[in-house]
């Protein structure tokens, strides 16, 4: 991928257009399921995020984040679904998108266990959100397996930009991760 490329997609997925609120989706199944991670700004930075963080890891991190973050989301999303409540839940949400983008640009490499903690702390208010706007008419299931493939499709992009990028433009990777804390701080501050 070229810098010109990668270009246009980091601004095509910090687009403030993406954002929308989280209430009155559509949650109707497998598509709904896909569309939320992807087309919500602050779950989308996340995602992106963690795959970014994941590739500037080493060893076990690069697929131990990635894979904490899927199960504890849909270990959250089960919670939401059941009605539990998390306080401060979407302060949460756009908190974790000023950590991980910060742990992005700084390219912080924790002990894993610590990694993974925060990693799950932060997939767990995701996963709450999305369970508790799931209407009880809907297709769980399906919404759950479609926002899980959409989570991890993110992840994948995240770490393989990271991956791939040739070595002159490695530090895109950290400025992306700097956009994404600077839009958490703003999504905390709105």
């Amino acid at each position: 991928m070229n810098l010109r490329k990668s270009m246009f997609t980091a601004a095509l997925l910090l687009s403030p257009a993406l954002a929308i609120a989280h209430p009155g989706h559509d949650h109707a199944g497998v598509i709904s399921g896909i569309a939320h991670p992807v087309f919500g700004l602050d779950h989308l930075l996340a995602m992106v995020a963690v795959g970014l963080w994941a590739a500037q890891q080493t060893g076990k991190a690069r697929w131990a984040l990635p894979l904490t973050f899927v199960a504890t989301m849909l270990l959250g999303g089960l919670l939401g679904f059941a009605g539990i409540e998390m306080p401060l839940m979407e302060t949460g949400i756009a908190g974790s998108v000023l950590a991980l983008g910060l742990l992005v640009a700084l390219a912080v490499r924790p002990p894993l266990a610590l990694a993974a903690g925060l990693t799950a702390l932060f997939a767990l208010s995701h996963g709450v959100a999305h369970g508790l706007e799931l209407p009880m008419l809907s297709s769980p299931w399906g919404y759950a397996a479609g926002f899980a493939v959409a989570t991890a499709a993110l992840h994948g992009i995240g770490y393989a930009i990271a991956r791939n990028l040739p070595q002159v433009a490695a530090p895109l990777v950290r400025i992306a991760g700097a956009a994404s804390a600077l839009t958490g701080a703003w999504l905390l501050a709105a």
